[in-house]
Order: C-alpha cells, then structure tokens, then sequence
C-alpha cells in the first residue's frame, strides 16, 4: 500500500496538507493518507473531508510511547511511503524567564524531537523517489529575543532538514523545509500567543492554503527550502547577508 503520513493534522497547515495531498495524490499513487495528531474528534472530521481513506492516530508526539505506536503499525503494516509532512508543532511568546517551564520544554520536544523521531522511524518505508516535507518557519532564520525558543527550535527544522536532504540523495527523496511567515491559522490562539497581533505581522499574513500549494510544488520541483511570499524571501536574504548581531541590535531598538 502507497500512503502519506501528515502530523500536525488537525488543524492549520496540516489539516490544509492533508486536504491537498487528497485531493492532488488521491487515485494517483496515494492509496491513504495516516493522519497523527491528540485531537481525534478533529480528525473524525477531516476524514469527512478528505477524498482519500483516512487512517487516525490520536497520538501525542511529546510521549515516547506515541512514537512506538507509529512505529509498529508500520512495522506491521509495511507500507510504501511516498510522502511525509511533518507539521506538528507550536509557538510561545515571551521572555525565556517568565515562561512556563513545561511549555518551554515542550515546544523542543514537540518541534525538534518529535519531528526528528517521526520521521527516522519513517524513514525504512520511505519510497525511492518519496518525498519529505518538515514545516519550519522564518524565524528560524534569525534568533529573536521574546521568541527565543520557538525561533531556536526552527532554526534547528531548518538545518536538519537541509543536511537530511543531501543524506537522501542517493535514494532521490527530496526533503523540503517549509518557512513561512505568519500564517492565518490557530497558531495565534493558542496559550502563550494572546494578545495583539504586531501590525508588520497583520502585513505578511499568509494563506494556509496558498503556502500549503507553494510547498507541495516546491517539494515536487526538487526544491530544498520554500518560502512564501516576496516580503519573507527578502527576510531570507537579509538574515544571510546582514549580521545577525546588527539585527539583533535593531531587534533589541524596537523593544525599548
């Protein structure tokens, strides 16, 4: 059997792969789509929509025992897999020491150990050809006081990805880091996102389903990185020519 696996599925970008890849792959080549994320009545609902078999795992990717559950149904499974998108993942706002320790922590686990370990144990099942999206952000371009952690834990997606997409070469499975800025999802209701949206970030706002379609044809044209947008593009840019100290600094001139 040929299938996708998505994390992150029931909501946001995730929910917006899950539709696409279905309605993109579906009868050609991607028998079923596996869907991971806590919330099962949400992935009840996405399985109404999509147009390709469902298979759901209401799992915790911050419990190692989560892992173990995907990792032997594909060990029992033993499916062809021709795409995976890791896009599970969340963002806290605020100074390092006043946050939450727990949410803190959690943002790495979820972010980096998760996405890591999902996809390593993928990995064996991965078809010649297949190909890996891992949804990063652009502010892993750059370190970002007030964001410490989320920023920091992108930055890792970002040269994780990268470095995986030259280990995998040799099998031609193309891994794309996905970085987006803002995104109109429910990323910025979450706990520890209240609160008013920065006007710059109203400004770059995104669509889930125009990034999600960016991503999906950068990641069929072979690309390593897809970035949405002209305004992020120049962001990227930025951030490899100027020095991050000088833009640290600005960073730090805004706050004051």
């Amino acid at each position: 059997m040929s299938i996708a696996i998505v994390t992150g599925a029931s909501s946001g970008m995730g929910w917006e792969t899950v539709i696409q890849i279905a309605d993109r792959f579906g009868g050609k080549g991607i028998e079923e789509i596996w869907v991971v994320a806590r919330r099962l009545e949400r992935l009840k609902r996405l399985q109404r929509q999509a147009a390709v078999p469902l298979r759901l795992f209401a799992l915790d990717l911050t419990e190692e025992d989560s892992l173990d559950v995907l990792k032997w149904e594909l060990v029992k499974r033993a499916p062809k897999v021709k795409i995976l998108v890791n896009a599970a993942g969340y963002g806290r706002m605020g100074r390092v020491e006043d946050g939450d320790l727990s949410g803190e922590t959690g943002m790495v686990r979820l972010n980096c150990e998760a996405l890591c370990g999902v996809t390593q144990i993928t990995l064996p099942y991965m078809a010649d050809h297949g190909r890996i999206l891992l949804f990063g952000s652009a502010a892993g371009f750059l370190p970002q006081p007030g964001f410490a952690v989320y920023a920091a834990a992108k930055a890792f997606v970002v040269s994780f990805g990268r470095a995986l997409n030259v280990e995998l070469k040799k099998r031609d499975i193309v891994v794309t880091t996905v970085c987006p800025g803002p995104v109109r999802t429910e990323f910025f209701e979450t706990e520890g996102m209240e609160g008013d949206i920065p006007f710059y970030k109203r400004l770059v706002m995104a669509e889930p389903k125009r990034v999600v379609k960016k991503a999906l044809r950068d990641s069929m044209m072979g690309k390593s990185v897809s970035v949405y947008g002209w305004m992020m593009k120049g962001f990227w840019l930025m951030c490899k020519v100027v020095p991050h100290e000088v833009l640290l600094r600005l960073q730090d001139c805004e706050k004051r």
